[in-house]
């Protein structure tokens, strides 16, 4: 295992020649004592491996997975307890997905349970509204406290809006593939009802989130006609599979001409980095199974397309509908 370790180390360095001294400079370690581990003659410690494969940018699935195909490694999003912690997230993943649109030939499939998070950060009240949802669950003062909707939303940094607007930029500039079903919209509009049944979110405000939703479905609809996301004077694919047999789970994938990589949810927000290319292979293969078993909504007829669309829209409008009826309902 080392000896396959040491090799991936000397194709990761800049001059063969010297790799003797590069592993000696890196490891804090005496020339003969570097040379010895390069041999094979000195084993190399876990905290050596680990400070090699930061050294070279090599994934620590690196050290663990030669002669094991039954074990990963996964790397972990950042932790979320609070609005620093919600930033740190969408930093991290602007971080993750922005080398994408740098890259020919870089798209993303995305298996859509809930509404993709990158179609709802935009300067609207349902992107402040998923930031209040989540803080919710996962900030345990503000799950406790009683603050509503409409008092927070006034707290909110600008800085944490900054991060997400950037975020949700980002989506426009890469090829995407989305799978929804029928049941794709209707987390967003759960969120919306709890929280104004509980007495949390005004109606005014919630009727307005409902309008948001309207667009961002409207807007789906417009890409998924046109197959494209237009953004500054660029055109990329956007391709919507309505899928009926297999259930979604919110599980993003990046594929490039250099591998694959995806993230799967365990949390609300929080999600495990796969990058072993064996494990992506198989969800990539599932993802094209699910999609062979799906309908391209731009090529499956207008009547199957527009159906799907109508059918989102009017559970908005009955969510829209509820919230009016909630209302004239709080006498009894």
């Amino acid at each position: 295992m080392q000896n396959q370790f040491i090799k991936l180390l000397k194709e990761k360095s800049k001059d063969n020649t010297s790799f003797v001294d590069e592993m000696a400079d890196v490891l804090d370690i005496g020339y003969d004592a570097a040379y010895r581990r390069i041999n094979l003659k000195t084993n190399l410690s876990l905290e050596e491996s680990v400070k090699l494969a930061k050294h070279y940018n090599i994934s620590l699935n690196k050290l663990f997975e030669v002669g094991n195909q039954n074990s990963i490694i996964a790397e972990l999003s950042p932790t979320i307890h609070d609005t620093d912690g919600l930033e740190s997230w969408l930093k991290q993943s602007y971080n993750n997905t922005y080398p994408l649109t740098k890259l020919k030939g870089a798209s993303i499939i995305y298996s859509a349970k809930d509404v993709p998070v990158f179609h709802t950060l935009t300067d609207s009240y349902l992107t402040r509204y998923k930031m209040y949802v989540w803080l919710k669950d996962l900030n345990i003062d503000m799950a406790k406290s009683k603050i509503s909707f409409d008092d927070w939303i006034s707290t909110i940094p600008e800085s944490l809006l900054k991060s997400a607007f950037q975020l949700g930029e980002i989506y426009k500039n890469i090829d995407i593939t989305e799978l929804w079903s029928d049941n794709t919209i209707n987390g967003t509009l759960q969120q919306v009802l709890y929280y104004f049944e509980a007495g949390l979110v005004s109606k005014d405000l919630a009727l307005l989130i409902c309008d948001d939703i309207h667009e961002v479905i409207k807007h789906i609809e417009e890409q998924t006609i046109n197959q494209s996301i237009e953004s500054h004077g660029s055109s990329n694919k956007f391709l919507l599979y309505k899928c009926d047999l297999h259930m979604l789970t919110n599980t993003p994938m990046i594929i490039t001409p250099f591998g694959k990589v995806f993230f799967t949810p365990f949390t609300v927000l929080n999600y495990f980095k796969i990058e072993n290319q064996n494990t992506c292979e198989m969800m990539y293969e599932f993802l094209q199974k699910q999609m062979s078993n799906s309908k391209l909504l731009a090529t499956s007829g207008e009547r199957d397309r527009t159906l799907f669309f109508k059918k989102v829209h009017q559970k908005i409008y009955i969510a829209q509908e509820r919230i009016n009826m909630e209302d004239k309902m709080s006498f009894l």
